[in-house]
């Protein structure tokens, strides 16, 4: 029998810290019906949450490291429908799986892959699935973007802000975002890269890769130069603001109600929110907008996706909020393959390749 080394940790108590070893693992072939035997050609590293894993009573000995993977279907079940040896795929591992990502093969069920598309690479696959799922859930799900929508996305230099951004303006919504450092700033402005074709505009690139693109239209000006760039494109769009927060100076909430006429913005997906004053709060929270600020800037109607998950809304906040109509909702990212009534639901993505073909990224759901 044919072995092969896997990625495990191991943590013995909550206070401990965490073990990486290798395992050996056997090469079984597929028997269930329904699984997938996949060679891996790429598996993207993300954090380990060990709280919701014992929240959820899936401690083990050893977990399996690494859940989003890409690669080639080897062999499948007997009840397999939606793919087939060769095909390219990509998909999260489910909490409980019992492979781990950081192996030559694995087993995984069918309802957790989709097909790659061809012109994506190996490393863009992995690396950029998981915040894709997330931004989708936030966007399509907890807030329901539509065109004309103005969008706050905080943060909008990471990896998951950066392709919210790029979703938003994609489904023609006015996107507002904040820029921790001028790090950050600079990124915003560098993924602004030349034309790509004398009707195409801008287009956005995804944080995992260089090599997984959008196709946008944005025209983006800095709130602090008040320069304004013209997007060279066939299709006009919102103008976009990016407010810079790392010096202190600049109130989100102020500098939203003036971008939106006072209006307020549709809909808000946060990075984190202070519940406290900036003295009672932990110095990496320092940039992080108050939960105030949030309800402040919310507009009638509006969306407010939260990743906070001690949010705390005393009961003034919960009336301001029902003054306006506003609701809140918790953007949890394992959300999608913890509830077996919505599995596969919260995999979507719509990419859009260089030659301009449409693609949607879904997890089929069982019927």
């Amino acid at each position: 029998m044919v072995t092969m080394k896997g990625l495990y940790f191991q943590q013995s108590s909550a206070n401990e810290g965490i073990t990486f070893l290798f395992q050996e693992r056997e090469n079984l072939p597929v028997t269930e019906d329904n699984f997938v035997k996949l060679q891996v050609k790429a598996c993207a590293l993300s954090q380990i949450n060990t709280k919701l894993l014992a929240e959820m009573k899936m401690e083990k000995d050893f977990f399996p490291v690494g859940r989003e993977v890409a690669g080639i279907v080897l062999d499948v079940g007997s009840k397999v429908s939606f793919f087939q040896p060769d095909d390219e795929v990509v998909g999260i591992l489910p909490l409980d799986s019992e492979d781990p990502g950081l192996c030559e093969i694995i087993r995984v069920h069918e309802h957790y892959l989709v097909h790659k598309p061809e012109k994506v690479s190996w490393t863009a696959a992995a690396g950029a699935v998981r915040d894709g799922v997330r931004a989708c859930t936030a966007l399509y799900y907890l807030s329901h973007v539509s065109p004309g929508k103005s969008v706050l996305i905080m943060d909008g230099a990471s990896a998951f802000g950066t392709i919210a951004i790029q979703l938003a303006h994609h489904r023609g919504a006015k996107v507002i975002s904040t820029a921790r450092s001028l790090e950050d700033k600079q990124h915003l402005e560098r993924i602004r890269p030349s034309l790509v074709g004398e009707t195409c505009g801008p287009w956005w690139r995804l944080a995992a890769s260089q090599q997984t693109e959008l196709v946008l239209r944005p025209r983006w000006r800095l709130e602090e130069s008040g320069q304004r760039e013209q997007g060279e494109v066939g299709v006009e769009r919102e103008a976009a603001r990016v407010i810079d927060v790392s010096n202190g100076k600049v109130h989100v909430a102020e500098s939203c109600l003036e971008e939106t006429g006072g209006l307020g913005v549709d809909i808000v997906i946060d990075a984190g929110v202070r519940l406290y004053s900036k003295d009672e709060e932990p110095a990496v929270k320092s940039q992080l907008p108050h939960k105030h600020d949030v309800i402040t800037l919310l507009g009638v109607g509006g969306h407010w996706v939260t990743t906070e998950e001690n949010l705390q809304l005393d009961p003034p906040d919960s009336h301001c909020l029902f003054l306006k109509g506003a609701t809140v909702a918790f953007l949890n990212e394992e959300v999608w393959n913890l509830s077996n009534a919505h599995q596969g639901k919260y995999l979507f993505t719509h990419l859009k390749r260089r030659d301009g073909e449409v693609i949607g990224w879904y997890l089929q759901t069982d019927t």
